[in-house]
């Protein structure tokens, strides 16, 4: 009989109403059992992607040392290359000029004698005119003893110099191959 009390509308509305609670509790704890799962799986996701980002900044940071270091050396690479090239430059330019130098003072040495022994043998020669004073020189002949071809000479063997000098450091590689040698 008691069970007939039951069987009324607010009975089975109640029974209805435990049901329903009941079957929202259960999937209540299921759900919140799935979202733990999740939970706990999203959370060993974050603790690797934390390691993974600091492994990331160790390798960044050894990475950049490491270029920085490699950059230091390949500057001073560079730097003694460069400064080797300038010595030399600077050594080949003045042995050159210096070679010049000697070969005009021994010319200008000999022109006095030259010009006395090209006097002696200048004798008149009919049907020579007068705009023709003496047999012309060969080609390059005794052209040194000239201030302005010594000073030619001189700017010549200079832009020859900075010639080769501009071409020997444009030949230094500044980012790490192996500077050639000239």
């Amino acid at each position: 009989m008691i069970w007939l009390r039951l069987l009324n509308p607010q009975g089975i509305a109640g029974l209805a109403a435990a049901l329903i609670l009941g079957l929202l509790l259960a999937a209540a704890k299921i759900e919140l059992r799935h979202e733990r799962k999740a939970a706990n799986r999203f959370e060993r996701l974050y603790r690797a992607e934390v390691q993974a980002h600091a492994a990331t900044a160790a390798n960044v940071r050894t990475a950049t040392a490491a270029a920085r270091a490699a950059d230091r050396a390949n500057a001073t690479r560079v730097r003694a290359a460069q400064t080797g090239i300038s010595e030399r430059s600077a050594y080949d330019y003045e042995t050159r000029l210096a070679a010049a130098r000697a070969r005009a003072g021994r010319l200008r040495a000999q022109a006095p004698a030259r010009a006395a022994v090209g006097d002696r043998r200048a004798a008149p020669v009919p049907g020579l005119s007068a705009a023709a004073p003496g047999a012309a020189p060969a080609p390059g002949q005794d052209r040194l003893p000239d201030p302005d071809a010594l000073i030619a000479t001189e700017q010549a063997i200079q832009l020859d110099a900075l010639i080769a000098w501009v071409r020997a450091q444009g030949a230094v590689d500044p980012n790490g191959a192996a500077t050639p040698q000239n």
